[in-house]
């Protein structure tokens, strides 16, 4: 579907909520086509009809990748459907939720029912605090750390998170010995993979001995979006068959999009994006930061 069409679904459509954080703006709109669509920042986070492709996308990938995972600590994801995810894993014991943004929480928690037996789960730990300030003063390590943060906007709460020192001084002393990190990159298309996702794979490679970019479309994004694992232990190869082993033994209930076939074709980029991410040379700091058009709460104050 085309952006202007997708805008338009969402501008004709219905307004449920609307609110500012301290952090963020807040928009619920019930946009026909796309559900229930949830929007921060003027950005659109998820929509009801294919929020499925983004958060399979985001947690499975590692998760299957990793040996045995019981411990996942989540940046972000207020909305609560990374959590949902994870929790489907088995071996899964404990899920940490650290979001900022209370009011998105409470908000998600209210209006998304889709993962309300996600927020009820014994096994998961709702924390309200900056992921950074967070894990600074842990001392736990974890199995699995996920990015599933905000755009890096202009005055947003999050574009910090995505920056070589916080990956190298914060995230890496947080990982067992075999976890991987996941995070989202933003637009990963022929036109936009350039914008922040091909730094933020940069600077992943330097700061990691092995990482893994990944893409798929998501149509309420009207683009193709990214992805990036990385690890300082080498991922196992598995073959297709091996992935959709693993899924049906350790993930209750059946994935919609993800299989062992799509998996390798998300990792499968398409030649011009490989050349571009190779050839990228930009590391993200908070004195080079890369954002992606828009802005945050704070930048109008």
């Amino acid at each position: 579907m085309r952006l202007t069409s997708v805008v338009a679904c969402i501008a004709r459509g219905r307004i449920l909520h609307t609110g500012v954080s301290e952090f963020q703006n807040i928009e619920l709109v019930e946009s026909g086509p796309f559900g229930k669509v949830l929007i921060l920042d003027g950005k659109l986070q998820s929509a009801e009809a294919d929020e499925f492709v983004y958060h399979e996308s985001i947690v499975h990938p590692a998760l299957l990748y990793h040996s045995n995972p019981k411990s996942v600590f989540i940046m972000g994801g207020g909305e609560g459907s990374t959590a949902r995810e994870a929790l489907r894993h088995r071996s899964v014991e404990r899920v940490i939720m650290c979001d900022i943004d209370e009011e998105v929480v409470e908000f998600c928690r209210k209006h998304l029912t889709v993962n309300g037996e996600a927020f009820r789960s014994d096994r998961l730990e709702l924390i309200i605090n900056c992921a950074r300030a967070e894990l600074v003063k842990t001392t736990e390590k974890f199995d699995i750390l996920i990015g599933d943060l905000a755009d890096p906007v202009e005055g947003g709460p999050c574009y910090k998170l995505y920056t070589k020192s916080f990956y190298e001084r914060v995230l890496k002393p947080r990982l067992k010995d075999g976890g991987i990190l996941v995070t989202q990159g933003g637009p990963a298309g022929i036109l936009s993979h350039t914008e922040v996702y091909s730094s933020i794979y940069n600077t992943l490679r330097k700061t990691f001995k092995y990482v893994i970019p990944y893409a798929a479309h998501v149509p309420s994004y009207a683009d193709t979006w990214g992805w990036i694992m990385a690890s300082d232990q080498p991922f196992p190869k598995i073959s297709a068959e091996e992935t959709d082993s693993r899924i049906k033994h350790r993930i209750d209930g059946e994935l919609k999009f993800l299989d062992g076939e799509a998996l390798f074709a998300s990792i499968a980029l398409n030649k011009h994006v490989r050349k571009s991410l190779a050839a990228e040379r930009h590391v993200y700091t908070e004195e080079s930061a890369r954002f992606i058009h828009g802005h945050g709460t704070a930048l109008k104050n």
